[in-house]
């Protein structure tokens, strides 16, 4: 069931899943003027269906059109007081798993070692001087060519080419 037709009714149990910047507010919601705030709204009516559990779920990587992606957990998430949360598996604080490079692990070493990419992989938290501290959530090229797609939590998605991008490990 869709959170818009739960509107009144109650459960038991409510699992509300893909809350992922992108899916839960949805991109194209990010592009209207009241689009985030409407999201925001349809976010409390999907928790408030919850009588007794509420489940919320969220995907930290997930492949979309032949495509890996690492995902960048949403806003609504954060937004809840982390005293209401009970995390059944790791908080995105302690996660151990290392995600793998930005690019091919095979290419020879001599290839990569000019790249002004080998220092930053998908799923790193960076800080740019302008948009502030984001998530690589894609990337791109090599050498002079390397762009990396930065999920910025101020600024939203940014394709920043590395060569200019003066990008920081946060």
């Amino acid at each position: 069931m869709t959170v818009h037709s739960a509107k009144g009714l109650e459960f038991h149990s409510v699992f509300v899943t893909g809350l992922e910047e992108g899916l839960f507010p949805h991109d194209n919601s990010l592009n209207e003027q009241d689009g985030p705030e409407e999201e925001r709204r349809l976010m409390y009516v999907a928790l408030t269906r919850a009588r007794r559990r509420l489940y919320l779920t969220y995907a930290q990587s997930r492949s979309l059109h032949g495509q890996f992606r690492y995902n960048v957990v949403s806003r609504f998430l954060d937004e809840i007081p982390p005293a209401l949360l009970q995390w059944l598996s790791a908080t995105p604080a302690n996660l151990t798993a290392e995600p793998p490079p930005a690019w091919d692990p095979d290419e020879p070493a001599r290839e990569r070692s000019d790249s002004s990419a080998s220092s930053f992989r998908i799923g790193q938290n960076v800080m740019h001087a302008k948009f502030g501290t984001g998530v690589i959530v894609n990337a791109e090229g090599r050498g002079a060519d390397a762009r990396v797609q930065v999920n910025f939590h101020n600024a939203g998605l940014k394709w920043l080419a590395l060569e200019f991008a003066r990008l920081e490990a946060a």
